[in-house]
């Protein structure tokens, strides 16, 4: 059960992506021209994605993956070419609409789209779980409880990315704030390495779980840091 503060923030999440900013993301991950803020977005986001799938290995020939919070699904699609079957969900119907239209037909048959709680247990069991810049809204508690319910369910690793908490990044954000509304990021909640791999180990359900690799990505407007979480 996840706590009134996740699914208080599940509903703004859903709200922003699904109706304030999903033309915005719509443009971000395709090839038209964007502002300059949001093309170091783009840049700092394919650089994040590509980190994130070279984790993985080179042949998903028979592995499951979940892609939680999958927006316009562009790593499902990569996870597909490498043989994977991807079960990508997100809580903007919206943007899987889009996911579905960018999807090359070889592929459609490799990946589930599906509108929904990325923690629901419903979906099943995965080989590797990726979460690239979804819990990255939620409060370093929260997301550190839908890590252990998201590993609970993985059999061979977990990645996913979270918002470090620095200088720069929190200068960028107050600056940020004196741009027009439409040229804003959605509120994220920064944390600290250390304190993240803390509440990490504090969770009962990654007691056979360790941190591995880790990797921080910063280009102009976008900082993100992604971490992996195996078996010991």
């Amino acid at each position: 059960m996840q706590s009134g503060t996740y699914q208080e923030r599940r509903g703004e999440i859903e709200a922003y992506f699904d109706r304030t900013a999903a033309d915005a993301w719509a443009r971000l991950t395709s090839d038209a021209p964007v502002s300059g803020i949001r093309a170091t977005v783009r840049k700092g986001r394919d650089e994040m994605r590509a980190t994130l799938l070279s984790w993985l290995p080179a042949d998903l020939s028979g592995r499951r993956i979940l892609d939680a919070g999958c927006g316009p699904g562009m790593l499902s699609i990569e996870a597909a070419r490498r043989g994977a079957e991807v079960v990508a969900v997100d809580l903007s119907p919206t943007l899987l609409d889009l996911a579905r239209q960018r999807i090359p037909e070889n592929l459609a048959g490799r990946v589930t789209f599906v509108a929904g709680d990325m923690l629901s247990p419903d979906f099943g069991r995965f080989d590797h779980v990726v979460a690239m810049d979804s819990l990255i809204h939620y409060r370093a508690e929260d997301a550190a409880r839908a890590i252990a319910g998201l590993v609970a369910r993985t059999e061979r690793s977990m990645v996913f990315t979270f918002a470090p908490r620095t200088p720069a990044l929190a200068l960028m954000h107050f600056v940020g704030g004196f741009f027009p509304r439409s040229d804003r990021a959605p509120a994220i909640e920064p944390v600290r390495a250390a304190r993240l791999a803390e509440l990490i180990t504090a969770q009962p359900e990654l007691s056979q779980w360790r941190t591995g690799r880790t990797r921080r990505i910063a280009v102009g407007f976008y900082t993100s840091q992604a971490l992996e979480v195996v078996p010991q």
